[in-house]
């Protein structure tokens, strides 16, 4: 029989046998169930094995951006300026341009501030908790003073010097040049209203230098301050736009410091590029008192049963008193705009140096401004604007100063302008501020230093018959529709005839005033009737060729009148359509004509040559 021989195991080895038993079971356990998984179970798999929070990855969308689609476009911008603003397309993508990279940069920046942010968060939490957050349960290993190893030293003293800055997207301020009532202003006002960001627009008209009678340069942003509510943050990446910029021109002429002019350009250089300013908040001056007494006043206004309140409750988002804000400027658009009356003159004197020495044409500075169809020396009637034509020397001026220019080609048969199923594209007109130079605003009265901050320019054209003609009809805030809608409102229609809007249309480039002079013109016109007719028993104003000439006055039906004043509409159309189709066979039998070689000129190269043989007989 076998001896049986036994082992005395302690009890603390036992008691660690079991447990470590326990754990390898239900480590096992953990590994082969089917509702967990660990990374390493998938090591050979073609996919990424290892994932970090605000790394690009190496997949399909690798090379896409971090922020997504963007909300915005340069091409919605200026699809959005299109409806308010006709024409001056290229002023439009540039000013378009501008602001989306405006708003992209403020993304860039919010991106980096949270980066950063969640850095510092991370380095606070591992301080606090060095190995907790990815151990649990382990302790800290405890470094007693003492002086730092040789490695650490070496390594200290072999790195180079690295700057961890991110990258900076430097701001590119824009200048709006161009005549009055072309649509500088309009265009700024259209796209701060589908902006996130916060826009204000000041005058640059009473600005004066500090110290001075007037208002100091910091207002523009004081007012931006206001726009975004008060909030620093926001106004900090807002964008100003400062109206009327040639007129804060140094002085040709001064008998004493300019401090209206160079005074003021001086103290814009620190606010465009970067500084930080002081603000201290002021109470609106209608705002309410310290009591709660508000500025109510009793009144007669037939529109208004109980007295007018100045102060709503808006007044409770007003600042404090003597508040003081810092605001900083170095992310804040500048946009300018501004006429520059004389700036035309200054160009074409520069380029018209150049016209003199062998085989070059003699012109002087104002030839350019004349339209080449005429045929006599006389400057354009009507303030028309010269399109540019092939082979003209508004073309090779364009061509050498403007990167890919490719002008409008000229539709060969105009019979279909009156069609609006064949729309003509509109040509592209010559405008001496295209060809601008900072040499020529620093001639023009800017100082050096400003014209170094703003190196984007813009210069809108002169408005045209067929333009000022548009801004009647197509912009979403026509004048037409805000006519008819005035006059709706007291429930009377309105109605133009199509000669009318023509006439109104010349009437208008006749005055030189841009699209302004519309609502002159419309104001000239409807004056008696807006009058007359509400009140009444008028129900429909008709305003006929005749009215816009001013021969007669606004044709007024009454109640049940409408089958005749449908009836006097379409006979003005149909007699205007005769009048466009009389003059397209004029208009046929002239090109006949000149292709027959019998006087008549068909196109910008026989006009050229029949003027320089006209010159040589007469010179003969």
């Amino acid at each position: 029989m076998a001896s049986v021989v036994t082992i005395n195991i302690p009890q603390h080895v036992r008691l660690s046998y079991i447990a470590l038993a326990r754990r390898s079971f239900s480590s096992t356990s953990a590994q082969h169930s089917s509702s967990q998984f660990h990374r390493s179970d998938f090591a050979n798999q073609p996919f990424t094995g290892t994932y970090e929070t605000g790394l690009p990855t190496s997949g399909p969308l690798g090379g896409a951006s971090i922020h997504g689609a963007s909300r915005l476009t340069p091409k919605m911008l200026k699809q959005h300026l299109d409806q308010f603003v006709v024409g001056q397309d290229r002023a439009k993508k540039i000013l378009s341009v501008a602001v989306y990279n405006h708003y992209q940069r403020i993304q860039e920046i919010q991106r980096q501030e949270e980066e950063a942010e969640e850095l510092i968060a991370q380095r606070e939490r591992r301080e606090r908790h060095p190995v907790e957050d990815e151990f649990p349960g382990q302790q800290p290993t405890i470094r007693l003073g003492g002086p730092p190893t040789r490695e650490f030293e070496g390594r200290m003293n072999s790195s180079p010097l690295l700057d961890t800055t991110p990258l900076t997207i430097e701001k590119s301020n824009i200048m709006l040049l161009g005549p009055s009532g072309v649509g500088k202003t309009l265009m700024a006002k259209t796209l701060a209203r589908v902006l996130s960001v916060p826009f204000s627009m000041s005058d640059c008209t009473p600005f004066t230098q500090a110290g001075y009678i007037g208002e100091d340069a910091e207002v523009c942003v004081h007012r931006l301050l206001a726009a975004a509510n008060y909030d620093v943050s926001r106004a900090e990446r807002g964008i100003i736009c400062l109206d009327e910029i040639d007129k804060i021109a140094t002085a040709k002429v001064s008998h004493g410091k300019d401090v209206s002019g160079e005074g003021v350009q001086q103290a814009l250089l620190k606010i465009i590029e970067g500084t930080t300013i002081q603000i201290q908040a002021k109470p609106e001056r209608n705002a309410p008192r310290a009591g709660g007494q508000s500025n109510t006043y009793p009144t007669h206004n037939p529109l208004a049963g109980s007295g007018y309140t100045s102060s709503s409750n808006t007044s409770s988002t007003q600042p404090s008193k003597g508040e003081v804000y810092n605001v900083r400027t170095d992310n804040i658009l500048f946009i300018f705009s501004g006429a520059f009356i004389g700036l035309q003159k200054v160009v074409m004197d520069r380029l018209s140096k150049g016209s003199i020495g062998f085989g070059a044409p003699v012109r002087s500075s104002s030839s350019l401004f004349y339209s080449p169809s005429s045929s006599s020396s006389k400057p354009n009637s009507h303030n028309e604007p010269i399109p540019i034509l092939p082979g003209s020397e508004e073309e090779a001026l364009y061509k050498k100063h403007l990167p890919f220019f490719t002008p409008t080609q000229p539709a060969q048969d105009q019979d279909s302008s009156s069609d609006p199923s064949f729309p003509v594209p509109e040509p592209t007109y010559f405008n001496p501020l295209d060809l601008l130079t900072p040499t020529d605003l620093q001639t023009y009265g800017l100082i050096p230093e400003l014209i170094g901050r703003i190196p984007t320019t813009a210069a809108l054209s002169s408005l045209s018959h067929s333009l000022l003609l548009r801004i009647l009809t197509e912009p979403r805030s026509s004048l037409t529709a805000q006519y008819s809608t005035l006059f709706s409102l007291s429930s009377i229609e309105l109605r133009f005839t199509t000669p009318a809007l023509h006439v109104i249309a010349s009437n208008a480039l006749a005055m030189g005033t841009g699209a302004r002079a519309l609502r002159t013109e419309m104001e000239a016109i409807l004056g008696d009737a807006m009058f007359e007719a509400p009140g009444s028993s008028v129900k429909y104003v008709l305003v006929t060729e005749k009215v816009a000439r001013r021969e007669e006055g606004a044709v007024y039906f009454g109640r049940g009148q409408g089958g005749r004043f449908h009836a006097l509409i379409a006979q003005e159309e149909g007699d205007w359509e005769e009048k466009v189709r009389l003059k397209r066979e004029g208009r046929r039998k002239e090109r006949r004509k000149g292709g027959d070689g019998s006087g008549g000129i068909g196109s910008f190269e026989e006009w050229r040559v029949k003027a320089a043989a006209g010159a040589a007989a007469g010179a003969g």
